[in-house]
């Protein structure tokens, strides 16, 4: 998911990297809470569209969220990294797969 902030954002943020690395296997790996791609997309959302001052318009970027956020669930079935993990991550990949349909549903975010 940080690949793809990286291609929507223009380049590379180490910070990103840095911010979004405990959100992996749900918050520091208790795999209790939400799932790190979904994080991810919300992270790179705010980035985005998110508001820089406490002034600015903040709904389009709630919007995106919701959006981002229903997609998710149409597709995966839930929100919680545990219950994600045991439908869709595999043995030798791990969570490698649900990884890619979540960048691949991101993207189509902004290709309607």
């Amino acid at each position: 998911m940080l690949t793809v902030g990286e291609h929507l954002m223009g380049g590379s943020q180490p910070e990103a990297f840095k911010m979004c690395s405990l959100f992996a296997g749900g918050v520091g790996g208790c795999r209790e809470e939400m799932c790190g791609a979904l994080s991810a997309g919300v992270i790179i959302l705010g980035a985005l569209y998110g508001r820089s001052a406490l002034t600015d318009d903040e709904q389009r970027a709630k919007q995106q969220a919701a959006e981002w956020r229903e997609r998710f669930v149409s597709h995966f079935g839930a929100t919680r990294c545990a219950s994600i993990r045991e439908e869709h991550a595999t043995l030798e990949d791990g969570c490698a797969p649900v990884v890619q349909q979540a960048a691949a549903l991101f993207l189509e975010l902004f290709s309607t």
